[in-house]
C-alpha cells in the first residue's frame, strides 16, 4: 500500500533547477533510499517533504491525499532526522527527551514509559541523566533516533543519518532502524550518497541533477553493471585507455585517477591484460559492483564528485 507520493515536485534557486520533476512512491514497512553525490537534489529534496522549502512544482501525497508538508495533520504522523544535530547540549539526554515529548504534546503518563522504552531500545539508559556535551557523536545521533520515535511515526523522514559516524555506531543506529521498520511497519525514507547505507533499503532511487535516473531493488540496480569490475592503476592513463579500449574490446573509463570498466567472467581476462602490457601498470583488480559502480556506470563520475557546485538547503 503506497504511504507517501511525490509528483513531479520541482524546485529551482535563481537560474538552476535543484530539483527537476521528482517522482516516486514509498511504500508502508518500506525502506528507500536516496543516493546521490553532494549536489545531486538529496538536500533539497529533503527539505520539500519536510516543509523547509516550498516547491515550485508538483504535490505531495499522503494516503492518497494531496498534503502541505506544513501541516500540522501530516507533521504529527511523520519523524524528521536533520543531518546536523538539533540537541540541547545543556540539557541531560532524559531532559532532551521530555522536551521532545513535550514539543509533540505527548501527556507524561504516555511519555514517560516511552522515554525508557527508547532510551533503552538505543542503549543510553546509563547516560541518560548526564549533559548531552559529554556525548559522543554516535550517542548524539542515537538519542536524536530515540527523540524522533516517542510519537511512533508511521513515516521517518531521515537526511544522511550516519554521516561522521564510525562504522561500528553506523550498524547499531542501522539495526535500531531496521528493528522498527519489521516491528512497527514504520516506513524510511533517507538521502545518503553512501552506496553502502543505500544497500540496506528495500528500494534505491539514484538522484544526478535533480532527477531520478535509476530505480530499483539493490540487486536490480547492481545488474545494471554487467560483470565484475576491472581497476586499473598506471602511469600512462590515456594511453593504456585507448589499448585496452581496442585490444580488448572493453568499455574503460577514466575515474578519480584509475582506469575501471566492467567485463563478465573478468578473472580470465586479467592475465591477459597484464601480459599484453608488461611493466605499464602499477595495479590491476577486480571484485563484485557497488552501486557507487552503478552510479558510475549511469553517470561516467563518481558519488564523489559533485552533480553542481552548489546544491542549496
Amino acid at each position: 500500500m503506497v504511504m507517501l507520493c511525490a509528483e513531479n515536485l520541482t524546485r529551482r534557486f535563481g537560474s538552476r533547477t535543484a530539483v527537476d520533476g521528482l517522482s516516486f512512491t514509498l511504500e508502508r514497512g518500506e525502506a528507500l533510499g536516496m543516493l546521490g553525490p553532494n549536489g545531486a537534489g538529496k538536500s533539497t529534496t529533503f527539505a520539500l517533504l519536510t516543509g523547509m522549502l516550498e516547491a515550485h512544482g508538483g504535490r505531495i501525497l499522503f494516503d492518497g491525499q494531496p498534503i502541505s508538508p506544513t501541516d500540522p495533520a501530516f507533521r504529527a504522523r511523520i519523524g524528521v532526522v536533520f543531518q546536523k544535530p538539533s540537541l540541547d547540549d545543556k540539557l541531560t539526554g532524559r531532559e532532551n527527551m521530555k522536551l521532545g515529548a513535550a514539543l509533540y504534546g505527548l501527556p507524561g503518563r504516555v511519555a514517560n514509559p516511552r522515554i525508557e522504552k527508547f532510551l533503552e531500545m538505543v542503549e543510553l539508559t546509563d547516560r541518560a541523566d548526564e549533559p548531552v556535551e559529554r556525548y559522543s557523536g554516535g550517542m548524539k545521533r542515537r538519542l536524536e533516533l530515540a527523540r524522533v520515535f516517542l510519537h511512533e511515526p508511521e513515516l521517518l523522514i531521515l537526511d544522511e543519518p550516519t554521516t561522521g559516524l564510525d562504522i561500528a555506531v553506523s550498524r547499531r543506529i542501522w539495526s535500531k532502524l531496521l528493528e522498527l521498520k519489521r516491528e512497527s511497519r514504520t516506513a524510511l525514507l533517507l538521502t545518503t550518497h553512501d552506496p553502502e547505507e543505500a544497500a540496506l533499503c528495500d528500494r534505491i532511487a539514484v538522484l544526478d541533477r535533480g532527477r531520478i535516473i535509476a530505480e530499483g531493488t539493490p540487486s536490480q540496480l547492481a545488474a545494471r553493471v554487467g560483470g565484475d569490475v576491472v581497476s586499473i592503476e598506471t602511469d600512462e592513463a590515456e594511453p593504456v585507455l585507448a589499448d585496452l579500449n581496442a585490444r580488448f574490446g572493453v568499455d574503460a573509463r577514466l575515474v578519480e585517477g584509475k582506469l575501471v570498466f566492467e567485463q563478465p567472467g573478468a578473472h580470465e581476462l586479467l592475465p591477459r591484460i597484464v601480459e599484453a602490457l608488461p611493466g605499464r601498470l602499477r595495479s590491476i583488480s577486480m571484485r563484485p559492483p557497488t552501486l557507487g559502480d552503478v552510479f558510475v556506470k549511469l553517470t561516467g563520475r563518481s558519488l564523489a564528485q559533485e552533480s553542481t557546485k552548489d546544491e542549496a538547503a
